[in-house]
């Protein structure tokens, strides 16, 4: 019958095997599952393996670091890597193997190398960007397209961090008094749940994706152990995935982080994010003014133009009018006088022709008796009168013609006056500033006139000129 054990036995047996076989402390490779710390200063870790090419687990151990050994081990090594002793990091510790009969193997960890988890994070950094690279989508925000004008920010930062109340401070109080809408998504932006906590603020964004311009990422800096989260593959891939360009203004003392890296713009500061986006709009700003500058200089060249051909119309137009004018006195005056001369060698001839018959009557009745010269002389009066009748009656229709002659003349003029002064507001009624001035307005497409959809299409941009100032439009609908 094969030999029989207590367990304790066969424990004692493994413990003094073990001590046997590692009689000195060896170097051991692994990465740190678990890190607890209890209130005396002890700390318990449990270290693992895992695949080369994956995550199974190929290895485990306890391990203890007790607590005079932890406060020398812990200060060294974060101080030399810039990074807290903690979870999912890769170590190379010194242990010496231990077992005990009640709770078993362990290993009790006696100094670490800080110079293999520096070269560790190295590597797992330059595999997370060249992962991102071969996934190709390193440059994904990048290729975003910035908002000419970003006035709506989405801010993921802690609500008491200094470099948050900063950038508020800038953006609140730039010198131009520009305006920007914010909203603050908080989140923690150090430690291990910093990743977490990030992603979940995009997440609550991205729900307000039409709303926002813009993402910035912010904080106050801080050393490379409180900056270590943003070297994160998870966060940094999210970032690239993301549909609003992202800026960060991390406070980075060195190198920039992986979320820096694959953000769309990248600043060193809160501060300098805020003054990013204030100078984006002072550009846009000035640009509205050159373009406005450039359309008041085109308007007034076409106004200048307007006027020279209204001059030039006015200069041709007034002196045909005048001319016009003066043929027509002069063919009145010529009326007149014809009409004058014909008038008075008819009363002439109609005067001679009564002196004579009067004086051959006064001689043919000197023979007469008394009777009939009296007859003769009350003919003679009556004729006389007769004459004096005509006289006055041909003087009336002179005067009468004359005046209707007068009327004539005076309508044909003030005719010509009439048309004359309606030309004239015709050319003022078509001063485009006049026009502009009663409500219409002037559209342009591409510096022309803009009469017809047709020549237009969707996502174009027109102006459109008022009296005083002037709109850049873009086409969403077409009505036809």
């Amino acid at each position: 019958m094969n030999e029989q054990l207590k367990l304790s036995e066969l424990n004692g047996r493994v413990k003094k095997a073990i001590g046997e076989t590692f009689t000195a402390p060896v170097w051991v490779v692994a990465e740190i599952s678990e890190l607890k710390l209890n209130r005396n200063g002890h700390c318990y870790l449990v270290l693992i393996e895992k695949e080369e090419n994956g995550d199974a687990i190929v290895a485990q151990a306890k391990a203890t670091i007790w607590s005079y050994t932890f406060r020398m081990l812990r200060p060294y090594f974060e101080s030399t890597t810039g990074q807290p002793l903690t979870e999912g990091l890769k170590v190379l510790v010194s242990v010496s193997v231990e077992f005990h009969e009640l709770y078993g193997y362990s290993l009790n960890i006696r100094d670490i190398d800080p110079t293999y988890t520096l070269g560790d994070m190295a590597r797992r950094r330059r595999e997370i960007i060249s992962r991102l690279q071969n996934e190709g989508v390193a440059d994904m925000n990048k290729e975003l397209t910035l908002p000419l004008v970003p006035q709506k920010i989405a801010i993921i930062s802690s609500f008491t961090a200094a470099g948050y109340q900063d950038f508020i401070d800038q953006l609140t109080n730039n010198p131009s008094k520009y305006r920007f809408h914010t909203r603050l998504f908080p989140a923690i932006m150090q430690g291990n749940q910093a990743e977490t906590s990030i992603i979940g603020a995009l997440e609550q964004i991205y729900l307000y994706e039409n709303f926002f311009d813009v993402v910035v990422i912010i904080r106050g800096g801080g050393s490379q152990v409180d900056l270590s989260c943003f070297d994160n593959y998870n966060l940094a891939y999210f970032i690239t995935q993301f549909p609003l360009p992202v800026i960060t203004g991390i406070g980075h003392e060195k190198d920039d982080s992986i979320v820096d890296l694959v953000a769309h713009t990248r600043l060193k500061t809160p501060t300098a994010v805020a003054e990013f986006l204030i100078s984006g709009l002072t550009r846009f700003d000035n640009y509205l003014d050159d373009q406005k500058n450039r359309f008041v200089a085109s308007i007034d060249d076409i106004l200048l133009a307007a006027k020279s051909d209204v001059e030039h119309y006015s200069r041709s137009i007034i002196p045909l009018v005048r001319e016009k004018i003066s043929k027509g006195t002069s063919q009145l005056n010529q009326t007149i006088w014809k009409f004058d001369n014909h008038v008075k060698i008819f009363i002439q001839n109609q005067t001679y022709q009564l002196t004579r018959t009067e004086e051959s009557l006064r001689h043919e009745f000197k023979n007469f008796s008394q009777i009939q010269l009296r007859y003769l002389e009350k003919t003679t009066r009556a004729l006389s009168a007769s004459l004096q009748a005509i006289r006055l009656n041909n003087n009336e229709l002179l005067q009468r013609k004359i005046q209707r002659t007068e009327k004539s003349v005076k309508k044909i003029v003030s005719e010509r006056l009439h048309y004359l002064e309606l030309t004239s507001q015709k050319a003022m009624l078509t001063d485009p500033a006049r026009i502009l001035a009663r409500g219409y307005s002037i559209t342009t497409y591409n510096g022309r006139a803009l009469k017809d959809t047709d020549r237009i299409s969707s996502k174009a941009h027109i102006e459109t000129r008022l009296y005083k100032g002037n709109i850049i439009s873009e086409v969403i609908t077409i009505l036809k």
